[in-house]
């Protein structure tokens, strides 16, 4: 007999799609096959491996989930996922829905969008697998896939209702193909103040681009325009573990040492949060 399906990826078969020769899937042994032979495994964690081919490089390393898992567990980014809920809840007054998270990460976003959606289904894609275990685990709604943003998403046109898209790389074109009509894309990313005492203390971090909004409109222009903006921004107390975990979880965290990371002098006892967060319609 066939393996059953996670709870939570059974929902996505009529979402999903081969990501070689773009057929509908079906449950296999274990897997996701379609009608061509292409098959694809079910992770015992539960999130399914639909990546060929090269794999992506850039997703979350054990270090960086296990320094994101430790920070987002005090909720010092809880306001952040609170405005993200808002703003779905906006888009989906009933409720109900297809909610996808693009860049998902450990999951965090997408768990809390989904707690305060009863009849919302959610999936999260992600070029990390270390991610994953964990992403398809947060909530019994959360499906999980591996995947690259940047190559076309292994999802039928038009099956979303919302795209969420938090501190994660874009592609627009895809996001409006998967998008409905009505549906919304939901992009989070941080002001030129966002964690500023860290970025002071520790000159190795990547800073904000003072460009980064204009590249913004002129990417999404051609395929959505904005219908909302919210500024989040706020200071959250910082112990010397929980600023080591928050720069560890970051892209920085690619270009410190352990030593950039855990030897510096007396880091900030709190924290800027400063990110803005826009609701776009496609056009």
């Amino acid at each position: 007999m066939p393996t059953l399906l996670p709870p939570a990826l059974e929902p996505f078969l009529d979402v999903l799609r081969c990501p070689v020769c773009r057929a509908r899937l079906r449950p296999g042994h274990g897997s996701l096959r379609c009608p061509a032979g292409h098959t694809f495994d079910i992770a015992r964690q539960g999130y399914v491996s639909l990546l060929t081919g090269t794999r992506a490089t850039s997703g979350d390393d054990a270090a960086m989930v296990q320094a994101r898992h430790r920070f987002l567990s005090t909720g010092g980014y809880a306001p952040v996922r609170e405005t993200l809920t808002r703003l779905t809840a906006e888009v989906l007054p009933a409720g109900r829905g297809t909610v996808v998270d693009i860049g998902c990460g450990t999951g965090y976003y997408l768990a809390g969008v989904l707690g305060h959606l009863p009849g919302a289904r959610g999936l999260g894609l992600d070029a990390s697998v270390r991610a994953l275990r964990s992403a398809a685990r947060i909530h019994p709604r959360a499906a999980a896939a591996s995947w690259d943003v940047f190559r076309p998403f292994p999802m039928g046109d038009s099956t979303v209702d919302v795209v969420l898209n938090v501190f994660a790389p874009r592609n627009p074109a895809e996001f409006h193909r998967v998008l409905r009509p009505s549906g919304r894309l939901i992009v989070v990313r941080p002001t030129e103040r966002h964690l500023a005492e860290l970025r002071g203390r520790i000159p190795a971090m990547v800073t904000v681009d003072p460009d980064k909004e204009q590249r913004l409109r002129q990417a999404l222009g051609p395929c959505f325009e904005a219908a909302g903006t919210r500024h989040v921004e706020y200071t959250t107390p910082l112990t010397r573990q929980e600023a080591v975990d928050l720069v560890g979880m970051t892209p920085s965290a690619r270009h410190l040492t352990h030593a950039d990371l855990t030897g510096q002098g007396p880091l900030p006892a709190e924290v800027t949060v400063s990110v803005l967060a826009t609701s776009y319609r496609p056009r």
